[in-house]
């Protein structure tokens, strides 16, 4: 009878397995799907004086006419209509791509900062991270240096600024040799406020200087934006998004044992305070690359995870690819709404109205204790 009776549980706890895996797959492909769709609307739809000339189809061929095996079996666009290629491959193809990578990298900063320190309230945002990587990407556009290096002289300044910010709150959190994470959080809180406040600094000095031509470009970093984004931005994009993100995929069995307590990770093998120094290097480095074209977009590295969570469980190697497709959707829907409705409205104003609410939601769970 007893044998029987384990019998039966083991099947039971299989299928539920079974089942969770379907969900979770499930999950993933039509996540995946609306991802596409939303890229697709993205480019697709736009400013209503050209959004009778820009097609479904004229989408598809114009994007088709750049896959290399396709392209050459594509006739081009009659010379009345060669600047919907223009206003296609060269302004919605690459603000689409951009933003779903800053998305998807923000979710994983998000996820990361979270994990490591075990709080659902940490960001990037609230780490401090983005408030450094916001300083030295407004002062190289204050000093004029954004063609610098060719052009990654505010990527590099922003990443620089974003692991000065990290390192100091570092300093302040490490305690007899051990980081603190509660003393992390606030340490970054109280840094970001820091940081931030040099920015309106630098505006002001900006005005002062008659270098109006460049107030526009500083605001755009404080509010978020998208629109100037372009295939140089995401080709300055990928090589920190490929870096950072590599090192925060490869994490993500570490962050399942971290959460299961630093002494708990010590035994089963991970170098605690090593492992905490990469998440935060990796974590530092997306970050800065999407400040570093976007600005600040607050609260997506917040609530992403959080939803990601609720959706797939909390083991990483489900939690980590389901926030990053998340990520992705939440910034092309922000970014349609702000194109569509709002008439170009900042993407980082749009995501603060909608992230703001899920953030007080989160603290007063926090506060009851039901997280």
């Amino acid at each position: 009878m007893r044998s029987a009776g384990v019998s039966v549980g083991s099947t039971i706890q299989t299928e539920l397995v079974i089942r969770t895996r379907f969900r979770h797959r499930l999950f993933f492909v039509l996540s995946t799907g609306v991802l596409i769709l939303l890229f697709l609307l993205n480019i697709w739809l736009g400013e209503s004086g050209v959004s009778s000339v820009v097609t479904p189809s004229t989408v598809f061929l114009t994007i088709g006419r750049h896959i290399p095996v396709v392209g050459s079996h594509i006739p081009p666009f009659p010379q009345s209509k060669q600047f919907i290629e223009s206003i296609v491959w060269e302004q919605r193809v690459p603000r689409a791509i951009g933003g779903a990578i800053i998305g998807v990298l923000l979710a994983m900063a998000g996820v990361a900062f979270q994990s490591l320190l075990m709080n659902p309230l940490a960001d990037p945002y609230m780490v401090g991270v983005s408030a450094g990587s916001a300083l030295g990407s407004v002062l190289v556009i204050l000093l004029g240096g954004t063609g610098l290096l060719a052009g990654f002289a505010q990527p590099l300044a922003a990443f620089a600024t974003g692991l000065a910010a990290m390192s100091v709150v570092y300093m302040l959190a490490r305690v007899g040799g051990r980081l603190s994470a509660q003393t992390f959080l606030l340490g970054g809180i109280v840094v970001g406020t820091f940081l931030w406040s040099l920015i309106p600094l630098m505006l002001s000095m900006a005005n002062r200087s008659g270098k109006i031509d460049r107030q526009g470009a500083i605001l755009a970093q404080l509010l978020g934006n998208l629109q100037f984004l372009g295939w140089n931005s995401v080709g300055m994009l990928m090589p920190f998004a490929l870096a950072g993100g590599w090192i925060l995929w490869r994490s993500r069995q570490e962050l399942n044992l971290m959460a299961q307590g630093e002494e708990s990770a010590a035994h089963l093998g991970v170098d605690t305070e090593s492992f905490k120094r990469k998440v935060i290097i990796a974590g530092s480095l997306v970050t800065a690359a999407a400040v570093s074209v976007a600005g600040i977009i607050a609260f997506v590295g917040l609530v992403v995870p959080h939803s990601a969570r609720r959706i797939v469980g909390p083991d990483h190697r489900n939690l980590l690819p389901a926030s990053m497709v998340l990520g992705g959707i939440v910034l092309e829907i922000s970014d349609l709404l702000s194109r569509v409705l709002f008439n170009q409205l900042e993407i980082g104003v749009i995501t603060s109205l909608f992230g703001a609410p899920m953030f007080c939601y989160l603290l007063r769970k926090r506060v009851a204790g039901r997280w």
